[in-house]
């Protein structure tokens, strides 16, 4: 299991978002990038969590950030998902196979549970990792944290 430290240089990933478009992390070269990983998708606090990045959409235009949701649920129940929460500006990403590939690769892959923790890690426009953070599996990360991270 590998550990994130912050200045570490994040690894890179190709994931599918909801809506099957490839997303590639090195390609948001130049802007933050705010990672928000959530156990499982249709569950009230990933629901919670994925709502609020929607609803801080336009801080994050505002601080140069780009932010995904990410959980090991396939491509289309994040489409469903998204749909059913009114997401339409946050592209959630499907870590769904190889299956918590991203997750494990960060260190943050719950093995017993076959999901990944609940954790934010942010990364500067050099793709060095500025903040990160694990929360317990129930409790929604705090995001006037993560804004004063990006506003720095």
């Amino acid at each position: 299991m590998n550990e994130i430290k912050i200045v570490d240089k994040i690894q890179d990933f190709t994931l599918k978002d909801q809506n099957q478009k490839e997303v590639h992390l090195y390609d948001f070269a130049g802007k933050k990038v705010l990672l928000s990983f959530h156990p499982l998708a249709w569950t009230s606090v990933c629901s919670e969590q994925m709502k609020l990045l929607e609803k801080n959409h336009e801080m994050f235009d505002r601080l140069n950030t780009v932010a995904f949701g990410i959980s090991v649920d396939p491509a289309p129940s994040k489409k469903a998902w998204a749909r059913e929460l009114g997401i339409t500006h946050i592209r959630l990403l499907s870590d769904f196979w190889p299956h918590g590939e991203v997750a494990r690769k960060y260190g943050i892959f719950r093995e017993k549970e076959g999901v990944s923790e609940r954790a934010n890690i942010v990364i500067d426009e050099d793709q060095k990792i500025i903040f990160f953070e694990v929360y317990p599996v129930r409790e929604l990360p705090d995001m006037s944290k993560i804004a004063k991270v990006l506003e720095q």
